[in-house]
């Protein structure tokens, strides 16, 4: 059995909140000869007792303190006897692929030097709308060596405690944080050429698609801030394009309409025209590799993803300012 393989001892964690049906098909998919831990963040349709009649042992969090992904987990860690020595996390609306626990097991049992291994996390339904199209793209991690994981890792608890786990105050960007602190200590990560998970995004409103995004960005600023280096690059890309340009183009364009000389119109439009620009160079980037369809609804989407993700940054930047932690941003509603 998954269970059963070399390396030490599995423990699955599951965390969770008002995942519905799509928490039932995530527990269905578990082996059960894994001891296996279900951390619930104040769910009130029915997730707590549906694991509880799996026989599952349930944590549900102290909802007087603000609950984020990252204090789940680590819920979950805690939860599991001594003796586990091998962590699958998974996110509550996602389903473990056959094989998969197995083949990461025998992954980890083969390279000491691993501490977490991922595979391929796909949408269950990528053509039920571009959002989650988008998504499935956003998770087609090539196969090798990486730098950053997701939700849906299998860790050593070893390295994951000796990391410090997860930063329980962090509400977005805390696996990429948790796996810059086990680099730095000289773990590898590896992405399998294995099926792993499939998600359910469930994103139908372009609202939920912008709120994700958003989260994203306050994820960027905020591991830019603690280890600076490509976030604070990505973040300086992100503040070009979804601030500096519309900002600056709209601000020539009208002084120049209103009171200024001739040449600031033109140049407010110019400076509007980047985008357009950069819209086409993306076009042209993905067209290589998909069709010319996909291409053009990547490239869009990368770009008003800018204002979106700068919107995340700034509220992120507002509550470090004012010494608050900026509250959970959720996406998607609870499913039937």
């Amino acid at each position: 059995m998954d269970g059963a393989m070399s390396g030490g001892a599995l423990g699955i964690v599951v965390i969770g909140r008002n995942e519905g049906a799509r928490l039932i098909r995530c527990l269905a998919s578990i082996d059960m000869a894994a001891e296996t831990v279900y951390v619930d963040s104040g769910s009130t349709d029915g997730s707590v007792e549906a694991a509880r009649a799996r026989g599952l042992q349930v944590v549900a969090l102290d909802m007087t303190r603000p609950f984020t992904a990252a204090r789940a987990r680590n819920a979950g860690r805690a939860a599991l006897s001594p003796g586990v020595r091998i962590v699958q996390f998974v996110d509550g609306d996602c389903a473990i692929q056959p094989g998969w626990l197995a083949a990461a097991q025998a992954a980890l049992a083969e390279d000491p030097g691993l501490a977490a291994v991922f595979g391929r996390r796909r949408e269950i339904a990528p053509e039920a709308t571009r959002y989650n199209w988008l998504c499935d793209v956003e998770w087609a991690v090539p196969p090798g060596p990486a730098r950053y994981f997701g939700g849906d890792v299998m860790l050593r608890a070893g390295a994951l405690d000796a990391a410090g786990g997860y930063p329980d105050e962090m509400i977005a960007g805390e696996e990429p944080d948790l796996a810059h602190r086990l680099r730095a200590q000289s773990w590898r990560i590896a992405c399998l050429p294995r099926e792993m998970t499939l998600h359910d995004a469930a994103i139908t409103r372009f609202g939920q698609w912008w709120r994700r995004t958003v989260r994203s960005g306050h994820a960027y600023a905020e591991l830019a801030d603690r280890h600076g280096g490509d976030y604070r690059r990505r973040c300086l890309g992100v503040a070009f394009w979804g601030a500096v340009v519309p900002v600056a183009g709209l601000a020539a364009l009208a002084a120049g309409l209103i009171a200024g000389p001739g040449w600031l119109p033109a140049l407010g439009g110019a400076i509007l025209l980047l985008p357009l620009v950069q819209l086409l160079r993306l076009f042209r980037r993905e067209a290589r590799r998909r069709p010319l369809d996909e291409a053009m609804t990547l490239a869009t989407f990368l770009m008003l993803a800018k204002p979106a993700q700068f919107v995340g940054m700034a509220r992120y930047w507002r509550g470090r300012v004012g010494g608050r932690r900026s509250a959970l941003i959720e996406y998607k509603g609870g499913a039937a």
